[in-house]
């Protein structure tokens, strides 16, 4: 079985345990727990919970005490996507090829669904106390978790992010975004993998280190798609940076730099993942697979 293969059988495995912790669709609220739902199954590569769970198992990780945890992730994920879409932060109306869920049902239940899925998430996190193992090591898993979505991680970033629109950045402070920003979910992905599967704390900080380049490599390959793909391929609208006014890494060290640092970054990545003490051949493989993706 090739790479591909491998994929998207994992992928599909992937699909059926986020479904499994996904709400019903019924009682008063009902329209929400749709927006919800409908926000989850739009697509996308399931890049963070196949992070963890590739991780988790290169350490050695078996069972399920990995799955509420791969849920929540994802859940996290796409909460921030459905506020990012919002007319109040980037106003578009198109993601993965479909529209996106305010643009379905409106802008105040895409406010609601977003903080649904959040809470919703934490909730799915929490199931894995039930489970063999977790007595070791839930209570550091859902510390990382509410750490990197939160002020210190993603949102932080999100705020820095939009308070720099229409301004000149440089680039300490735009790498400071992506950290957070993008960079955040993927650590306590990889972090969390590890964390559950036993890894002490040195190998944790590694794997960190790791994932924070691979977020940085990921967010400006998704800049430079920006700039060079179309929305057939990309499954959302390009040039929305410049729309928004946002400075990007293309905008400040141009296209042919940035493809070049890509590289370099996802090559530091790289190697700090083969220091380890374990390896997992294919989670190398897809590391390379989303760096250098063309949507």
């Amino acid at each position: 079985m090739n790479f591909k293969e491998t994929l998207q059988g994992k992928t599909r495995e992937i699909e059926e345990i986020i479904k499994a912790y996904l709400p019903r669709e019924e009682g008063l609220q009902r329209t929400v727990l749709e927006a919800m739902n409908y926000s989850v199954l739009a697509g996308g590569k399931r890049l963070r919970p196949m992070l963890m769970q590739e991780t988790y198992g290169m350490f050695g990780g078996e069972g399920e005490l990995i799955h509420p945890f791969m849920a929540a992730i994802e859940l996290i994920h796409t909460y921030s996507l459905v506020h990012d879409d919002l007319p109040a932060m980037d106003n578009d109306e198109f993601r993965r090829g479909k529209k996106t869920t305010w643009a379905v049902y409106g802008e105040d239940m895409g406010i609601l669904a977003g903080d649904a899925l959040l809470n919703y998430a934490f909730e799915t996190a929490a199931q894995a106390f039930s489970l063999p193992g977790a007595e070791n090591y839930a209570g550091r898993a859902l510390q990382i978790l509410t750490k990197k979505a939160g002020i210190y991680g993603m949102i932080g970033g999100q705020v820095v992010d939009v308070q720099a629109a229409g301004k000149p950045l440089e680039q300490e402070r735009l790498e400071f975004i992506y950290a957070l920003k993008t960079g955040a979910l993927i650590e306590s992905s990889m972090m969390i993998g590890a964390v559950l599967a036993g890894a002490e704390e040195p190998l944790v900080k590694q794997v960190e280190q790791a994932a924070r380049d691979v977020g940085l490599a990921f967010q400006i390959q998704d800049d430079i798609l920006d700039v060079t793909s179309s929305l057939e391929v990309l499954g959302k609208p390009i040039h929305s940076d410049d729309k928004n006014e946002k400075t990007t890494y293309v905008t400040i060290k141009g296209l042919e730099q940035a493809k070049a640092d890509v590289e370099q970054i996802s090559r530091r990545a790289m190697e700090t993942l083969k220091s380890l003490p374990c390896g997992n051949p294919f989670l190398l493989e897809l590391i390379e697979m989303l760096i250098t993706r063309e949507s």
